[in-house]
């Protein structure tokens, strides 16, 4: 059975990007691959970040995962920081890991023209990537095709790694797992959904909620009136009719917004009815374990320790082979 890795970062709660772009995916590989599946913290300290949360946003997202149907007996689901290997291996991969490589990562130039001082933690987000995944051996890494620069250079860095270092054991070159999901606007239908940018349709909305955030939702740009056919194509709502609606709602959908036969406000009803038929178990699986801390720290405890033992046993190798001196509780004897 072929082993996936895919993270998430710890934003809060999941929103509906999250859950059409990645998780409802992830559900579906938990059935057909060993899976591990986990909150990089670690990733999250690259931008400036409020410390008070950042513990608390962690929690709340495990409990989206769970909650969406990540099923901790079916895949390992812990927290990026609870092991600490992911730290180790990202260092000792820097040091294979070309300068240029990573000046020319799209995301970092997008990302460091915008700041005044730019931190070396987002130029070596890659590297970090890249341990996250062969720490575990991965082979498959769910992904958009924002992402395949990265995986790209992920396969680089285990590439140089096993030329300089293979003997006997040597990282897999991860293969991606092209995502099919369209890529999900924001409510404003300009930006990528964000909480921060305030956007977004949470898991955890109330259907009241959900309601009053689709209803002023951008749509079709040509749909001046009710009276004015759209084009469905170009229009953010019937992506998002696409995650949760069923085929012949959708081939209804389509039909009344070219031929101007619904408003966009009836579209749009339509959909929210949908999405709190979909969501509402989600919320209400969430708020039992909002309601049990100690149980959602116990899951997140045991997924660690599982992550950890594989994690441990790459590092063993890892470390013999770049001649690094065994410590006494390795095995090496007394130091």
């Amino acid at each position: 059975m072929a082993r996936v890795f895919s993270g998430i970062q710890p934003s809060g709660e999941l929103h509906i990007g999250n859950y059409l772009g990645a998780v409802q995916n992830w559900v579906k590989l938990q059935h057909q691959h060993d899976c591990l599946f986990c909150v990089v913290d670690l990733h999250a300290v690259t931008q400036p970040y409020d410390t008070a949360t950042l513990a608390q946003r962690t929690t709340d997202m495990a409990i989206g995962l769970f909650a969406s149907g990540i099923d901790p007996a079916r895949a390992v689901v812990f927290v990026q920081s609870h092991v600490p290997e992911h730290a180790e291996l990202y260092w000792l991969l820097n040091t294979v890991t070309p300068l240029g490589e990573l000046e020319r990562q799209t995301q970092f130039k997008d990302k460091a023209q915008r700041q005044e001082s730019v931190p070396a933690g987002l130029l070596n987000y890659p590297v970090l990537q890249a341990a996250d995944v062969l720490l575990y051996e991965a082979t498959l890494v769910p992904v958009g095709e924002d992402q395949l620069q990265h995986l790209e250079l992920m396969r680089e860095i285990a590439r140089r790694w096993n030329t300089r270092f293979a003997n006997g054991f040597s990282f897999p070159e991860p293969q991606a797992l092209l995502s099919t999901a369209k890529r999900v606007l924001g409510l404003d239908g300009q930006a990528k959904m964000s909480k921060s940018l305030g956007n977004t349709i949470a898991l955890f909305d109330a259907p009241e909620t959900i309601w009053e955030k689709l209803k002023p939702a951008a749509t079709d740009p040509a749909r001046v009136t009710r009276k004015d056919p759209g084009n469905p194509e170009i229009c953010n709502i019937f992506t998002i009719h696409q995650g949760f609606s069923p085929p012949a709602t959708l081939t209804l959908v389509a039909h009344n917004c070219r031929t101007a036969g619904w408003g966009c406000l009836d579209c749009k009803r339509v959909l929210a009815d949908n999405m709190i038929a979909a969501l509402t178990p989600i919320r209400e699986r969430a708020e039992r374990l909002q309601a049990e801390p100690r149980r959602v720290a116990d899951l997140l405890r045991a997924g660690a320790a599982k992550a950890r033992a594989l994690a441990r046993r790459t590092m063993t190798q890892v470390r013999r082979r770049m001649g690094f001196l065994e410590a006494a509780d390795q095995g090496g004897g007394a130091v």
